[in-house]
């Protein structure tokens, strides 16, 4: 498809500067522009580039101001980045969509499959499971029983859903993903662990995103819960009975352990990892690679394992380097005040 500068505007509500008569059909990263493209520029330090770039077309935001000549036609926008992600969106609805029952998928007979479905080769619907309208699931899916699945949510290939799960309306479950295995529930007796039933479920709400090879365990009771308008990177680990709040992002490989709640809107980098049984305020953000074993107030940044306040680790990873020096200063120190002993005496 081909797109001119004026029809981009007019759709992101932006002004064009340039030749509105520019056409582009495809997208490219600034650095790497190439003439018959769009691409964007949101972050400062990218934008030499846009002196360089063969782009045809760039997204800006209304207060940049070149400081030099650039040759694309710019379209200036409230914001580049959610504008670029407003195009990226309209193209792939564009996409040929998928619809109808492949003959070799199973489907119980007590299931119910809404209207404008796809259901992909190989896939697995079991007994009493709902499937709302205008889903996507894709091959080599199982969904188990009494399973509910709102409208419009994409199941991409090779995801479980175990039984009695719930996924809300406008979801996505990304490749190989497992939502309800049971939690890590063990009980010590006689030198043995000896297994806890897991007899609740994980809820997804509206809008939630889930990436692939993503794990979320059922709870021992009651409901593992992910909030509307959560995302989730690949490689997750939430355990039983966590709740995570509204909007919150993790990116990949984070883990919490069961019990833990974590509030609306925070912000986790990769490789955090959280215990069990405790809270973690609204609107937190965790740097990368941390580890919190306690209650976390609302609106903290926080970095470090265990985690202290961003500030303070920040200075303190400017002495951990100096460390040694700072260590072999104390012992000559340590030394001195020794020999000050011996000449007292």
């Amino acid at each position: 498809m081909e797109f001119t500068a004026q029809q981009i505007a007019d759709f992101l509500k932006g002004d064009v500067v340039g030749n509105p008569t520019t056409k582009v059909n495809n997208f490219s990263r600034i650095e790497e522009g190439l003439p018959g493209t769009i691409t964007f520029l949101a972050n400062p330090k990218y934008e030499h580039f846009i002196y360089q770039t063969k782009a045809s077309i760039v997204l800006v935001n209304r207060d940049f101001s070149p400081v030099s000549t650039i040759e694309p036609t710019l379209i200036k926008v409230a914001n580049a980045y959610t504008s670029l992600a407003m195009l990226l969106n309209l193209v792939e609805q564009a996409k040929n969509r998928k619809y109808g029952i492949d003959p070799s998928a199973f489907i119980a007979e007590t299931a119910s499959i809404g209207e404008n479905c796809y259901i992909g080769t190989f896939t697995y619907i079991g007994e009493k499971t709902v499937i709302g309208n205008g889903c996507l699931i894709y091959p080599h899916t199982y969904i188990g029983d009494n399973v509910k699945i709102g409208d419009n949510t994409i199941v991409y290939p090779h995801v479980t859903v175990y039984e009695g799960c719930v996924v809300g309306n406008n979801c996505i479950i990304h490749a190989g993903a497992v939502i309800g295995a049971d939690g890590f529930g063990f009980a010590p007796e006689n030198g043995e662990f000896k297994k806890i039933a897991q007899l609740g479920n994980v809820i997804l709400e509206n809008n939630v995103e889930i990436g692939a090879n993503t794990t979320i365990d059922r709870a021992v009771m009651g409901s593992t819960l992910i909030r509307q308008g959560v995302k989730l990177d690949n490689l997750i680990q939430i355990a039983h009975n966590v709740e995570i709040g509204k909007n919150t992002v993790m990116a990949s490989q984070v883990g919490v352990a069961g019990s833990t709640k974590v509030g609306s809107n925070c912000m986790l980098g990769g490789q955090v990892g959280l215990g069990g049984h405790i809270n973690i305020g609204d609107n937190t953000q965790v740097g990368a690679q941390s580890g919190i074993i306690s209650n976390v107030k609302a609106n903290a940044r926080i970095m470090g394992t265990p985690a202290i306040p961003l500030k303070n680790y920040l200075r303190s990873s400017i002495i951990f380097e100096k460390l040694p020096e700072i260590y072999q200063t104390l012992n000559l120190l340590q030394k001195d005040l020794e020999e000050l002993k011996k000449n007292k005496q």
